[in-house]
């Protein structure tokens, strides 16, 4: 069970009630934390270096301004990027058929498949060939070679 899961359902009721996608709802609330008395997000802070934040910030400026992908990115490490992003829209407490998985990440951009398959190749999300299951990977693996290098910083932002 993730332990931001009290969070999580802010982020869905504010959907619920605004009609925004999962990204723009979270980032809505995220800011409106930042105010005083809100120790959540300082802890979160403290363990982003500033250039991870910055390639974060720019990295979402150009290919998810919207919360949508407007382009997939063809650098692999900002693709891990939205690739995590993407990834928070999804449950970790549930188990999604094919079907209902490229809805979800069509709302995304068009071509889901392709972002299925990378999430896949991540092992960000683990599936069962046999069932056509998919579901949000709880330990995400140490990554080696070139996906450790792409990986590398972004890990904090995972649940």
């Amino acid at each position: 069970m993730t332990k931001d899961k009290d969070f999580k359902k802010l982020v869905r009721t504010r959907m619920t009630e605004t009609g925004e996608n999962y990204t723009t709802a979270r980032a809505a609330l995220v800011a409106a934390n930042q105010g005083p008395g809100s120790n959540r997000d300082s802890r979160t802070e403290s363990v982003i270096a500033p250039e991870i934040a910055r390639f974060r910030a720019k990295t979402l400026k150009t290919f998810m301004p919207d919360g949508h992908i407007v382009a997939i990115p063809t650098k692999r490490r900002a693709l891990v990027l939205v690739l995590i992003e993407v990834l928070a829209a999804l449950d970790p407490d549930q188990v999604y058929d094919e079907k209902r998985l490229n809805g979800i990440l069509g709302e995304f951009h068009p071509d889901f498949a392709l972002l299925r398959r990378e999430l896949i190749d991540y092992r960000l999300l683990e599936r069962n060939a046999h069932t056509g299951e998919y579901w949000v990977n709880p330990n995400p693996p140490t990554h080696t070679g070139s996906q450790a290098q792409e990986m590398a910083g972004l890990q904090v932002f995972l649940r």
